[in-house]
């Protein structure tokens, strides 16, 4: 859920609603979950009880849907590192940068919100 600057808070409402999503996006820090989840990923989130909008996100890799339906960036990023992405990538998929720009404001201090 966002707020009016669009920033993902993950309130209590939140956690609960991405609880299952979170714990299948965990599950990715061990190498035989990573093999199990690649073999069959649609499986995968089906024994983690993803809702279907939950489940299409993650078989879209639709980032911002599963912020959007409770997941944690933190938690999200697992699944990211296994498509060997960056934390640069997803946060240039949040805020609309490329790579390049994002990682430029993060180093110039961060983006200013206005």
């Amino acid at each position: 859920m966002t707020t009016a600057q669009d920033n993902y808070v993950l309130d209590l409402a939140n956690n609960r609603r991405g609880r299952a999503l979170n714990r299948m996006c965990g599950s990715l820090r061990h190498a035989v979950n990573r093999e199990e989840f690649s073999a069959d990923e649609a499986v995968y989130c089906d024994a983690y009880g993803l809702s279907p909008e939950q489940k299409r996100a993650v078989l879209e890799r639709d980032w911002t849907a599963m912020l959007d339906l409770g997941a944690s960036i933190f938690y999200t990023y697992k699944l990211a590192m296994l498509d060997k992405l960056s934390m640069q990538y997803l946060g240039g998929v949040f805020t609309g940068m490329s790579v390049e720009e994002f990682a430029a404001a993060m180093r110039s201090g961060g983006r200013k919100l206005g």
